[in-house]
């Protein structure tokens, strides 16, 4: 087949409160996961919720330059790493198609860059971005790329073929 449906993504929220609109920064960034947002163009999903102010300025980013982005859910793409003697699944944050690629984007704690859980996740993400590679290439796809981002980088002014360009592995 060659490709993996969409899974479905639900998020809890009032009808009294819409969704807030992804382009504002909340008063509150203390406890970003309580806020939907929506309002985007480019997203496949019509809600989004981010963890962290980082996510959300990178959600602006990707509405502006990219083709199509979404916010996997889990199990859309079946990523495992080792930690000890458990193997768990990882989840990335980005996934975004431009003209040129598609990105896996992981935004993350500029002092977590090298801590060794990030560093497992990015080795189980690049093995399964070659083989993306290697399948889409076959096939008259798109290159699938990594980039692993701390999020001091991240600012509106930025574009997506900057931040790959500067930060993928």
């Amino acid at each position: 087949k060659g490709y993996t449906e969409f899974k479905s993504s639900a998020y809890t929220y009032s009808v009294n409160e819409p969704p807030a609109d992804y382009r504002v920064s909340p008063a509150d960034k203390s406890n970003m996961s309580k806020y939907v947002f929506g309002g985007f163009k480019r997203c496949l999903y019509p809600v989004q919720k981010f963890d962290s102010e980082a996510e959300r300025v990178l959600a602006v980013i990707l509405d502006r330059d990219a083709e199509k982005w979404f916010k996997p859910a889990k199990g859309q793409f079946l990523i495992f790493y080792k930690q000890g003697a458990a193997t768990l699944e990882y989840q990335p944050d980005f996934v975004a198609e431009t003209k040129e690629a598609v990105y896996m984007l992981e935004p993350k704690a500029s002092n977590q860059m090298e801590d060794e859980i990030v560093l497992a996740k990015k080795e189980a993400a690049l093995k399964w971005c070659k083989n993306a590679s290697d399948y889409a290439g076959a096939n008259g796809g798109k290159v699938w790329r990594y980039v692993l981002i701390p999020h001091t980088a991240i600012a509106v002014n930025i574009t997506v073929k900057g931040l790959a360009g500067q930060y993928e592995c």
